[in-house]
């Protein structure tokens, strides 16, 4: 009996695994939340396919910023399963030039328009692409995210294929991630995006530095303002202070300790440091 109720207990946390890993649907639009659209959304997903989870990566990217979307989902992709299907609702029309693509890439599938973002999105060559070829069921065209993007992400999500609603394609249209410039004794990064805490994240990576630097001394410099060393957290300085740290992707992230909008200023507004200026590093 006591042998019987640990098998038990065992199958069920291995049933409660399973059920842990399973695909979501996720959103990424620049909707934001003051409108209906994120609602509309949500309702035709949910009556759609109940049981599946909706996830809201944020709908507060920059109206039209293809590259803050692509940032954004960039850096929470690979915490999801296969399977998941991922919605970008920015920039979502298509026309003559622009298709509504669903891209497969690590076992997950994107659903976006040809606008650029896939270049800026993926990290490596997509395992699968396909032009969406479905019809709306409106004569409202001026809403793809819910009509087409949601429609085939429905269709995915209960099992069926790519082929069924699209045809084999190939992304046209790119743009272009900017990496750093790399010297034997410099590195020249830029501001890639500033969080809601005014942190500026930049494209310099922890690896990257540690292969041009060798471990020898540096100074960061950007507008200015110098930091000479690199902390493991903002509370290993003093409330207040300047620091330079590693965001959890491994890039160079420079912010001040307890600083934000409302309680006295963070490094964007205090600093000055926007999206696009350089963060140079030196070393001797």
């Amino acid at each position: 009996m006591c042998h019987r109720k640990f098998v038990d207990e065992a199958i069920i946390h291995t049933n409660t695994q399973e059920e842990n890993h399973m695909p979501f649907i996720t959103l990424t639009t620049d909707m934001g939340l003051k409108d209906h659209y994120v609602a509309s959304l949500k309702a035709y997903l949910m009556r759609s396919c109940p049981s599946v989870p909706i996830l809201d990566i944020t709908h507060e990217i920059e109206c039209f910023d293809v590259n803050q979307a692509a940032f954004t989902l960039r850096s929470v992709i690979d915490e999801f399963d296969e399977g998941t299907v991922h919605i970008v609702g920015v920039r979502p029309e298509s026309d003559s030039e622009v298709d509504h693509l669903l891209v497969k890439h690590k076992g997950q599938y994107i659903l976006a328009a040809d606008n650029g973002i896939f270049h800026l999105l993926l990290d490596r060559e997509p395992e699968d692409v396909y032009v969406l070829n479905l019809r709306q069921d409106t004569d409202f065209l001026g809403f793809p995210t819910k009509h087409v993007l949601a429609k085939a992400a429905i269709h995915l999500i209960k099992g069926g294929t790519p082929e069924i609603i699209a045809r084999r394609g190939e992304i046209k249209n790119r743009r272009i991630r900017l990496h750093p410039i790399l010297a034997p004794s410099m590195i020249k990064g830029h501001v890639m995006h500033v969080d809601r805490y005014e942190n500026a994240i930049t494209n310099i990576e922890k690896q990257v530095i540690s292969e041009v630097g060798k471990g020898r001394a540096f100074i960061i410099d950007f507008g200015g303002v110098q930091i000479k060393k690199l902390s493991t957290r903002y509370q290993d300085v003093h409330e207040g202070v300047v620091a330079a740290v590693f965001s959890d992707q491994g890039l160079l992230e420079i912010g001040i300790n307890g600083g934000m909008v409302n309680n006295g200023g963070g490094a964007s507004s205090l600093l000055g440091l926007k999206r696009d200026d350089i963060v140079r590093i030196e070393f001797k």
